[in-house]
């Protein structure tokens, strides 16, 4: 069998992981009296060199005189403290480690590390290929230290998209689409839905969902906190599921579908712009808020400040000058694609909106103080 042969699943009946021992008497008491693996086959009776263990949803092989480096196992438990605690090295007899870890991590959003950024579509040449054959551009390079990310993801080409389903571990998601439209479905919500520009959903901790389909040259905006978090595919559930519930919470989050056809425009924290409010806010009991802005007939860019912890823009539609109070008033120009973050008390602008002007804008947490300064 070369490189390039491949074996069907029902062809293989079972995998081994080979450690190396010297001696199997001194081995075997670790994994099986220690660590609580239970043993499978010995061989041969009269002076044992291979003895397989299994246990914790693995199969190890134990081989006298195996010619490979010695392993490391990786234990996950929901008492690490036991075992000498998270990141705790336990070394066999014979050489090989076990790393204890938590089977149920704590969630760890960092501190936020502030900063003004600007983030210009012409200036980002490069996309990186990431899950399931998408392309990812970073909106926030320096990741607020950890504490967010952005992401502006394409997928070129249309039709089913090669996703299974999952989760991902996270105090915040958004997806947002921007251009196009893509078929999801989530746990509880019933039948797949078709997502499309101009409306958003969000993902509450660890709902299972799958992206089904997409139409040519879709993009999305999809945000994170925080910044480093754990996707985890279901191998055991089937969307649909059913009956759907829409009224379920994960984590103290419900399932928000935002409809643009059915939002409401009103008046904005900006002077002479106004907002459609996606209903996140409420939906996240305040963790995230989510508006998409424009700007109204007498849009006369006064000078604002914020003080939530983050607040993040995206320019969707059309094109408008951000002015900031520092590095003598610096301007940035900015137009469809650009996004921007504005950290808490800097004051800014927004002038020359072209009509076509669309933001959206995500803060964490959902409300906050807007200070309208005298220029």
């Amino acid at each position: 069998m070369n490189a390039e042969t491949k074996l069907t699943p029902e062809a293989i009946r079972s995998a081994e992981l080979v450690l190396p021992v010297q001696d199997l008497k001194t081995e075997m008491p670790f994994f099986l009296g220690q660590l609580g693996f239970r043993l499978d086959t010995i061989y041969p009776a009269d002076d044992p060199a291979v003895a397989v263990v299994s246990g914790h949803g693995l199969r190890l092989r134990l081989e006298r005189g195996a010619k490979v480096a010695p392993g490391k196992v990786v234990l996950y438990c929901d008492a690490p403290d036991y075992l000498g605690g998270v990141g705790a090295i336990v070394t066999s007899p014979n050489g090989n480690q076990v790393e204890i870890q938590d089977a149920n991590p704590p969630l760890v959003i960092p501190e936020t590390q502030h900063s003004f950024m600007v983030r210009r579509l012409a200036d980002s040449d490069s996309w990186i290929i990431g899950r399931a054959g998408m392309r990812y551009r970073d909106l926030i390079t320096d990741r607020l230290g950890g504490s967010i990310i952005a992401s502006h993801i394409r997928i070129p080409d249309g039709g089913p998209v090669p996703d299974m389903v999952h989760y991902h571990t996270v105090g915040f998601q958004l997806i947002f689409c921007y251009r196009g439209w893509v078929r999801l479905v989530y746990e509880d919500y019933g039948e797949p839905f078709i997502l499309e520009a101009g409306n958003c959903v969000i993902q509450p901790p660890q709902i299972r969902h799958r992206v089904l389909e997409a139409s040519d040259n879709v993009e999305v905006l999809e945000i994170g906190v925080p910044a480093e978090h754990i996707t985890t595919i279901d191998h055991e559930m089937e969307l649909p599921n059913g009956p759907a519930n829409p009224d379920r919470e994960w984590d103290g989050t419900k399932f928000v579908h935002h409809r643009k056809d059915q939002a409401t425009w009103s008046p904005w924290r900006v002077p002479g712009w106004e907002a459609r409010d996606t209903g996140i806010g409420a939906a996240t009991r305040g963790i995230a808020g989510v508006q998409v802005s424009r700007p109204g007939t007498d849009a006369q860019g006064a000078w604002t400040s914020h003080d939530t912890d983050i607040l993040f823009t995206f320019v969707k539609e059309g094109s408008l000058t951000l002015e900031a109070d520092s590095e003598g008033r610096k301007t940035h120009d900015l137009v469809a694609g650009d996004a921007f973050v504005l950290p808490p008390f800097l004051k800014t602008r927004y002038v020359k909106p072209s009509d076509d002007c669309e933001l959206i804008e995500v803060t964490l947490p959902s409300s906050f103080g807007t200070t309208v300064h005298q220029d």
